[in-house]
């Protein structure tokens, strides 16, 4: 792969129109009026969270909807009982609206159960299904491979009525799991193997969280996932590139199904709560979301959390919608992306700097200013009386006089970063340093005087002037001095815990594999630093969720989960510029 650098509610955003090959379709299938509508759906299975790679497909499916004037459905896959959670019900429900969007209608596949099995006993009526006794093991010997072809079951050929007999008694629970298996019967020889007399239903004797111990079956997915698209009235399936060769089984069996055409299946559609009217739904396959430094295997990420590598799945690290909602990135940063990398067939992956550089894009705009320092050094103004206090006011945003402004305290002692310090400068440096000057942020300019050191050499505090004439009004302010500092008043300041985040894996690939190594390897130490940080108090007092430019440092969230007014605790978002990017000539 080649590496390259939104049923619509209130709070469905509205996009650009786009132009791509999905939406292309869709208005040729308007035109020639196969469809008045246009109806989709998304469909992720509840047996984990949502992640990055589930972003794109929901503004993909929501947004066509909207801007064709049609709805989408929200419909969970729960056709795997003993995997799904009705936890994942809920965050699945929670990330979609956090993205901005909004349903027409909550589905589930169990809601159709009976739809699906009434389905099944046509399919062998019609001579195209049959019962099969051979073991999963035995199934894929005979199904043979990529450059052989399959053999027929010796099951093959049962008549109707002992297919019928045998599967209306897998339906009472008569045979034990895996005993029996309902299959199509297609081509054995078929180049492609799905067609390969496919699994339509197996025997799974476990309790499921919608449908209880009702049903000692459940139906396959490539079954039940087309028939849930006919039934709900969906015109155009938007699925990812792993699905294509699925695509003439979706279509063999909403064929040999013919919803439309069968009033007594229709009625049981009808028994489920469905309004739309029976439809042949398109499939259209588009190329998923993969980004370097990412992982979006459910199995993997769900490792992370178990073997304790992050905090849960809601973990800032993690690429789950949670985790990255906790990190402070935001909807509408998640939706350009996926706007900037558009719709295509062709696989590849996108560097995980342009996510990083669309979510700068929108914090610059949406997120007040803030002063805080990580690192802290004393400074100590020695030509400032004792006790000295007064309020500085600062602008909320430096763009957006709608933000407003803030009242900053400001006193002889001061934290400022250690980084803006330098004993010995390295050339180039424009901050502080011994005899040297800089503009305090919003106050004036100071120069160095003395330096404090402990037992060990180490610089503990520094003694600064203020030169008076350059404060705000003054003769002087506009004197120019090359570098510009932050601080905080060190007995206004609040201590606040500051969690410092960074990309969980420190290779591009991790999963690859190409260097020996395991994906678990690759795990960046680095990933999470903990730190006690001071804060102006206006930052403190932030609301969850609450996201600020810290300036000069980066953008910060208070987090969702722990951060109390009382307490304190920020998450770094995002640096303020790459800090991953290569050096010229590497």
């Amino acid at each position: 792969m080649s590496i390259e650098n939104p049923t619509i509610a209130p709070a469905t955003p509205t996009a650009a129109v786009q132009q791509d090959f999905i939406r292309q379709i869709v208005r040729e299938d308007l035109a020639a009026g196969k469809h008045h509508a246009v109806h989709t759906r998304f469909p992720p299975e509840p047996n984990g969270y949502l992640h990055i790679g589930h972003a794109k497909a929901i503004c993909l499916s929501f947004g066509i909807a909207a801007q064709f004037g049609g709805w989408c459905n929200l419909r969970l896959d729960d056709t795997n009982p003993g995997k799904e959670d009705p936890e994942f019900v809920e965050g699945i429900k929670d990330d979609v609206r956090w993205l901005g969007f909004e349903w027409h209608s909550l589905r589930h596949a169990s809601d159709y159960f009976e739809v699906f099995y009434r389905s099944a006993l046509k399919l062998i009526e019609d001579g195209v299904a049959y019962v099969d006794d051979l073991s999963a093991e035995e199934m894929r010997e005979y199904r043979g491979t990529l450059t052989t072809g399959g053999r027929h079951s010796p099951y093959r050929e049962r008549s109707v009525e002992e297919n019928l007999d045998l599967f209306r008694r897998m339906r009472a629970g008569e045979f034990a799991d895996g005993a029996k298996t309902l299959r199509a019967k297609i081509d054995m020889s078929a180049g492609n193997i799905n067609m390969r007399d496919p699994a339509i239903y197996r025997i799974r004797k476990i309790a499921h969280q919608n449908t209880g111990d009702a049903w000692p079956i459940y139906p396959m997915y490539d079954y039940a996932h087309c028939l849930s698209d006919a039934m709900e009235g969906i015109t155009h399936s938007l699925c990812t590139l792993e699905f294509e060769d699925h695509r003439p089984l979706y279509d063999w069996f909403v064929d040999k199904v013919d919803l439309p055409n069968h009033p007594e299946l229709w009625q049981s559609v009808v028994a489920a709560g469905l309004e739309a009217k029976p439809a042949k739904p398109r499939q259209i396959e588009f190329s998923r979301l993969n980004l370097s430094y990412c992982i979006t295997s459910k199995r993997k990420l769900a490792q992370l959390v178990s073997e304790n590598f992050v905090d849960g799945w809601d973990d800032p690290r993690m690429n789950t919608l949670r985790g990255l909602r906790r990190r402070g990135f935001t909807p509408a940063g998640l939706r350009l992306l996926i706007e900037r990398v558009g719709v295509s067939k062709q696989n590849s992956v996108i560097d995980y700097s342009i996510l990083e550089n669309c979510i700068r894009e929108d914090l610059d705009v949406t997120a007040a200013r803030r002063m805080a320092v990580l690192d802290p050094l004393k400074l100590v103004l020695t030509n400032l009386p004792e006790g000295h206090a007064e309020t500085l006011t600062f602008a909320n945003h430096p763009k957006d006089d709608s933000f407003g402004t803030r009242e900053v305290p400001f006193a002889r002692e001061l934290w400022i970063e250690r980084e803006d310090f330098a004993e010995v400068p390295p050339k180039g440096f424009h901050r502080l340093k011994p005899e040297g000057e800089v503009r305090l942020r919003g106050v004036g300019i100071i120069k160095c005087e003395q330096l404090i050191k402990n037992a060990d050499g180490n610089v503990t505090e520094l003694h600064c002037t203020l030169d008076p004439e350059t404060r705000h009004g003054m003769p002087g302010a506009d004197r120019k001095v090359k570098g510009t500092i932050h601080w905080v008043s060190a007995k206004d300041a609040v201590a606040t815990e500051v969690r410092i985040y960074d990309r969980l894996f420190n290779v591009s690939a991790p999963d690859s594999e190409e260097d020996g190594k395991s994906w678990l390897e690759h795990v960046n130490p680095q990933a999470k630093r903990v730190v006690q940080a001071w804060l102006e108090p206006a930052a403190a007092s932030a609301e969850p969720e609450q996201r600020y430019q810290f300036e000069r440092l980066g953008y910060f969230v208070a987090d969702r989960v722990d951060h109390r007014a009382t307490a304190p605790v920020f998450n770094r978002t995002v640096t303020l510029r790459d800090v991953w990017a290569k050096p010229a000539g590497q």
